[in-house]
């Protein structure tokens, strides 16, 4: 199978499939070299045990977390095709969207709104009008939603969601939590006590809920905010748990783990005060980072979320794991 043909993928590497063998039936995209690396960081804080999962490099092209969930969205599609999907102006979701639509010979319609803006959300933006001409920032976050999920009606396109944050597009995170699972097995980490990313549309963190469930892991899962509470919290991830659960159970008339409810933690300190805002402490944390391995982080979502992987440090009584959602390489190539 080349790297561009839907359907099922190998299942060596594809863990989800070995639980999961009737989600081989899906249209799947596959764009991703898995899995993604684990590497210790006992030179950044002199903790033995603070790890980071790279998703930066779970795909040779825009890779990042977004690129797990486009595997499923995308799956099916193909030359000619148009998709429709949403998001901030800075929206690494829209970018990779796009990026990965076209290189299955298709093209992306996107809808945006104005928020706050950081260096790396203002190239994020840039490069959205480079690769999506016309995608113009429009005034409200309701008006672009209804927006994009009319035209997709109307004009009968493929609908990519608010981050990708829906049971199709979580699979890619459930298989991100089995893939660890191996990684444990193997011995290339040991088993992290937390695992700390950032929090957005919450299909990442509930993939990975239901993921460590379904390999009988017990492993807390810390959410670090960066959405308004409003639309950023512990009720929006559990649904997309038992959405994606039941979507599982349904497809593959299999019995699908329950998740404890207490082993989701949401951070809230390091939001900032708006989506997009940078925050100062995050930002040099970020820059440990960078010193360290080279990494750089997003202001947005994941220099946040490193932040409280540093905290965390002192308290978790056992591995940490920080999962890198962002990919530098999306804002040049």
């Amino acid at each position: 199978m080349t790297g561009l043909d839907p359907g099922a993928g190998e299942s060596s590497d594809f863990p989800l499939y070995q639980r999961f063998p009737r989600l081989r039936e899906i249209p799947r995209a596959q764009f991703c070299i898995l899995p993604s690396p684990v590497q210790k960081l006992d030179v950044v804080s002199g903790n033995p045990d603070l790890w980071i999962k790279r998703d930066d490099l779970d795909a040779p092209l825009c890779g990042g977390n977004k690129v797990r969930s486009l595997e499923f969205l995308l799956g099916g599609i193909g030359p000619g095709d148009t998709v429709v999907t949403v998001g901030g102006a800075g929206s690494t979701h829209i970018l990779s969207t796009a990026v990965h639509a076209a290189r299955l010979g298709a093209r992306t319609v996107a809808y945006r709104w104005p928020h706050d803006m950081n260096p790396v959300a203002e190239i994020v933006s840039r490069r959205i009008s480079d690769v999506i001409p016309g995608a113009r920032v429009g005034s409200s976050a309701p008006v672009a939603l209804a927006r994009a999920q009319f035209h997709s009606i109307t004009h009968k396109r493929r609908y990519i969601p608010l981050g990708g944050a829906v049971p199709l597009g979580v699979l890619g995170h459930v298989n991100a939590a089995l893939e660890l699972a191996s990684q444990i097995g193997r011995g290339e980490i040991p088993m992290p006590r937390r695992v700390i990313l950032p929090l957005g549309s919450g299909g990442t963190v509930a993939g990975l809920l239901l993921g460590f469930a379904v390999a009988g892991l017990d492993i807390e899962v810390v959410g670090t905010r960066v959405g308004p509470r409003l639309f950023v919290n512990r009720r929006r991830v559990l649904g997309i748990v038992r959405r994606t659960s039941a979507f599982i159970g349904r497809y593959t008339g299999l019995d699908v783990a329950t998740i404890n409810p207490s082993r989701l933690r949401i951070v809230h300190e390091f939001y900032g005060g708006a989506y997009g805002r940078r925050l100062a402490e995050a930002g040099g944390a970020a820059d440990i980072l960078h010193a360290a391995i080279g990494v750089r982080l997003d202001d947005t979502y994941s220099a946040k979320a490193w932040a409280a992987a540093l905290k965390e440090c002192g308290t978790a009584g056992g591995p940490v794991l920080f999962w890198l959602t962002f990919d530098p390489t999306c804002l040049t190539n």
